[in-house]
């Protein structure tokens, strides 16, 4: 696995997060190696670019105003840990209309190049499916 110099690594992602908020989820799957690997939670892996962009354009269509911000990235001996905060409303086909805003962390195995081979997401799904049923509760 590479590990690149951390002012790329801010860099590519940086452009990452840029990609989840265009609504153009083939702009996410760029980012991955063409057989490169996305895991969210526990599903099973989406591999390859075009599984890669179907998840994404899950996402992207369940919230039309998705925004990603990256909340921070650090190298932890083999893998790159990149945290970030979704926020979006939930008013693509049959959403709850519910704001939802939720952070999470992907894992993340880069190749030679520098593009995704691996990625492992996480957030708290009970979290995310209570917001999408009574909306997010912001906070004071």
């Amino acid at each position: 696995m590479a590990i690149l110099e951390e002012s790329r690594l801010r860099h590519i992602a940086a452009l990452y997060t840029a990609a989840w908020c265009s609504q153009n989820a083939a702009s996410v799957a760029a980012f991955y190696s063409p057989g490169g690997s996305l895991r969210v939670n526990e599903s099973p892996p989406a591999v390859g670019r075009a599984a890669i962009t179907k998840e994404a354009q899950g996402f992207m269509t369940a919230f039309p105003d998705l925004k990603v911000t990256m909340d921070g990235l650090s190298v932890d001996r083999d893998h790159i840990v990149y945290r970030w905060t979704l926020a979006g409303t939930n008013t693509g086909p049959g959403g709850s209309g519910k704001r939802v805003r939720i952070s999470g962390f992907e894992e993340w195995k880069l190749d030679a190049g520098g593009l995704i081979s691996e990625s492992r997401g996480h957030f708290d799904n009970r979290e995310y499916q209570r917001q999408l049923r009574e909306s997010v509760t912001e906070r004071g």
